[in-house]
């Protein structure tokens, strides 16, 4: 698996593994041995980036990645998240990001994963209650214990990070992005490339739709998320599959598979762009570790602009509830 350096000189592979829809989102799925032995899957093909968070699950999913990855701990590098309140009942309560909380939440973290640091400590939602150079200053504080190495925001607006970047420098910026959702290309990606910030894009096959394996007629399992988003109702998604028959061209071209060019379209944009594609199943894991050796022409990328350029994606990504959370 190629490396790839995201800020601060944090080196992982080219493609991570985002582990959440291991324990939400998605519906019923593999039991956790199964689980286990697909991330370990995953650390022997050459994966070294893992995301996790407090909030998926809530709390499990610490403790299935910290369980899979405790034998290989020092080949890994291990991404979580802050930034939840929860209740007494252990449900997601808003937000929270204050110091002491960070604190309490990278101990926790650190129990769950089974580890005596954090590689990338990201806040997972941006809490305007509390200034961000608190935030930073309780993340800094961390990395100076050495409980934590890198500091990371995710959804954060650009003027934000700017102010947290320069209390303690940000590593790494988690946003969704793929060719479906491309708002990080106004300030996102352009304020990642002045200050050295990588960029991990979440949800970079689109929740499945970028595989062309979903279409107008797909059913979602109940408690699956996609149930509640938008732009997966039955008019977005067969509004949106010109887009899919765009990178199916492509993919017939490369010898590759739909997925494996939404992927390889992600990597060719920059060299600090490393996505998390998340998976539950062993075929779909080798699939899109594929996309790492697929290596896209000036002329297709030019084409797949063109075309995309010319497709309007429909549906909103979030519900409103989620989307407020977003580019504060």
């Amino acid at each position: 698996m190629q490396k790839r350096i995201l800020g601060q000189g944090l080196e992982v592979s080219a493609l991570g593994f985002g582990a959440m829809g291991m324990s939400q989102s998605y519906g019923p799925g593999p039991d956790r041995a199964a689980n286990i032995a697909l991330l370990r899957a995953a650390v022997d093909r050459g994966v070294t980036f893992f995301d996790t968070a407090e909030v998926y699950g809530p709390f499990v999913n610490e403790e299935l990645v910290g369980e899979a990855l405790q034998p290989v701990r020092d080949r890994v590098v291990i991404a979580t998240k802050f930034g939840f309140a929860f209740g007494a009942d252990g449900k997601q309560a808003g937000l929270s990001s204050r110091p002491e909380h960070i604190r309490q939440v990278a101990d926790a973290s650190l129990r769950r994963l089974r580890t005596d640091r954090i590689d990338l400590f990201y806040q997972h939602r941006v809490n305007p209650d509390v200034p961000i150079e608190e935030v930073a200053g309780a993340v800094r504080e961390l990395i100076e214990a050495g409980k934590v190495k890198h500091f990371g925001m995710s959804e954060a607006a650009a003027a934000t990070v700017r102010r947290a970047h320069a209390v303690q420098p940000v590593t790494a910026l988690q946003n969704e992005y793929s060719l479906w959702w491309r708002r990080p290309e106004a300030e996102i990606i352009p304020m990642c490339e002045e200050l050295g910030i990588g960029l991990v894009p979440y949800s970079p096959l689109g929740k499945g739709f970028l595989t062309g394996k979903i279409d107008q007629n797909t059913a979602f399992a109940e408690g699956d998320i996609r149930t509640l988003i938008p732009r997966f109702d039955a008019e977005a998604r067969r509004a949106n599959q010109a887009l899919v028959d765009l990178l199916a061209v492509i993919a017939a071209r490369n010898n590759a598979t739909v997925a494996q060019i939404a992927l390889a379209w992600l990597l060719a944009q920059k060299p600090w762009i490393v996505p998390i594609p998340g998976t539950r199943r062993l075929e779909r894991l080798e699939e899109n570790l594929g996309a790492a050796g697929v290596d896209l022409t000036a002329g297709d990328l030019r084409e797949i602009e063109a075309a995309a350029a010319s497709i309007e994606v429909r549906g909103e990504r979030y519900p409103d509830h989620m989307e407020r959370l977003t580019n504060r």
